[in-house]
């Protein structure tokens, strides 16, 4: 097990651009396969239906492109680790906002085909060193774009979730980088070297105050797998659960962390 970070994480513009394009075509052409049946069934995010949410998945995306068209604000304020907590009080917004995309765009196909092709041509417009504004404040493009990732990835989850069988396949990248934010994320908010947090194989971090650990086996340890960080970091899976049905270890007397999840839902 490689050791925990203890420099800011950094990324790959051009692998994260890929990575966002790659997993929204995923999805898409899941989406493409879903029935009118299908598309009416409830998903496990309260009264989103599966229309819904494949509606809501587009304007994850479409707001990069709609960022890029507004004017590009003076400085980033706002850093990837910032997203959960500065976009928090938009959820209520949101989800009437997707309810209403997916009541004026009864064909998914067409919606997802537009929105496709204007963040194609936006990136490819675009240096990397823009700055863009967001519903939440001003932030590097592609930090912005590192925040898409969550977005995409939880969102197939809950859409593989909601209809059996679907099975819309993960991008390497976009799954790594979603687990690595959110457990950098979980060390920004609860910083300290006694817990190790383990998530192979895309992320070791170490946080909660207490006696650091510099070497040998770690006292307190929680390691799970990477879509059960996910789940547990947005609010999909209880703490207690998760243990009670062994999808995640956790030893020493630092290692209980259901009073720092989720870190966003």
């Amino acid at each position: 097990m490689p050791p925990a970070r203890k420099r800011p994480r950094t990324y790959d513009p051009a692998k994260t651009r890929k990575a966002v394009l790659a997993q929204f075509g995923n999805v898409r052409e899941a989406v493409g396969t879903l029935t009118a049946v299908q598309l009416a069934q409830p998903t496990r995010l309260g009264e989103w239906t599966v229309r819904d949410l494949a509606a809501h998945i587009t304007m994850a995306v479409e707001s990069v492109s709609r960022a890029l068209g507004r004017d590009e604000p003076a400085k980033a304020e706002l850093g990837p680790l910032d997203y959960a907590s500065a976009t928090a009080t938009y959820a209520g917004a949101v989800a009437e906002g997707s309810h209403h995309l997916a009541e004026a765009n009864p064909d998914l196909v067409a919606l997802y085909a537009g929105v496709g092709q204007r963040i194609d041509d936006a990136l490819a417009a675009t240096p990397q060193d823009r700055v863009v504004d967001t519903r939440a404040g001003g932030m590097m493009l592609d930090d912005y774009l590192l925040t898409r990732t969550i977005e995409l990835v939880v969102h197939t989850d809950d859409l593989n979730a909601a209809v059996p069988g679907l099975d819309i396949p993960y991008d390497r990248h976009a799954l790594a980088t979603c687990v690595r934010l959110l457990a950098d994320t979980l060390a920004a908010r609860a910083p300290g070297g006694s817990t190790e947090v383990r998530i192979p194989p895309y992320a070791v971090v170490q946080c909660v105050e207490g006696p650091r650990h510099t070497r040998g086996t770690p006292p307190n340890v929680v390691e799970t797998d990477p879509l059960t960080w996910i789940r547990l970091a947005t609010g999909r899976l209880e703490w207690a659960t998760a243990l009670d049905e062994a999808k995640v270890g956790a030893s020493g007397e630092r290692a209980d962390l259901s009073g720092l999840l989720p870190l966003m839902s």
